[in-house]
């Protein structure tokens, strides 16, 4: 028997069944799933040290246990003296069961560490059934030790869904356990 992470059975189990209810879709095929989620974090003080990249990258394989890659500059800016090619962040690309397994630790054990929590905003859709949430702080997640860190930064969340509309996704995220604000 192989190992199904718990979101993906309860995605099969109850999620599936609830969207039909809710939007009547009439093939199981319409009802909207979570494709993938990317974690990304930028590093504006990179151009003065390289060693920021390493952090940033070990960081984002630790919370997300895969290996994350560094992100490079696509043009020059002179102001921030800023060259083509220069590594200025770092993301990662969850998908599959690795997936299912970052956003349940995210709902359950990282989203109730936040200081004063009181649920996500509803305002991170953007038209198109993909949600953007912002962490400003990475030691909510366990996997990070407090002490070997040497700077607090946060990162973002993307989480890119088959919806057609926000209302389709919102639902989505809900029954898989995204805790939104209640307006």
């Amino acid at each position: 028997m192989a190992y199904i992470p718990r979101l993906k059975q309860e995605y099969k189990d109850k999620v599936v069944s609830a969207l039909t209810e809710e939007f009547g879709y009439n093939n199981v095929m319409q009802v909207p799933k979570l494709t993938k989620i990317v974690l990304s974090k930028g590093v504006g003080a990179a151009v003065a040290d390289k060693k920021l990249i390493d952090h940033a990258v070990d960081e984002l394989t630790k919370i997300s246990g895969q290996k994350a890659v560094a992100t490079l500059s696509k043009k020059d800016v002179a102001s921030f003296k800023l060259r083509k090619g220069m590594p200025i962040g770092a993301r990662v690309t969850l998908r599959g069961e690795q997936m299912y397994e970052f956003l349940d630790r995210l709902v359950t054990s990282a989203l109730p560490r936040v200081r004063d929590f009181n649920g996500i905003k509803a305002t991170g859709f953007d038209g198109r059934g993909n949600y953007n949430l912002g962490v400003t702080e990475q030691i909510i997640f366990p996997e990070i030790d407090i002490d070997k860190i040497n700077k607090i930064s946060g990162m973002d969340i993307t989480f890119v869904t088959t919806a057609e509309t926000d209302k389709e996704a919102k639902s989505l995220l809900t029954e898989l356990g995204l805790p939104f604000q209640k307006n």
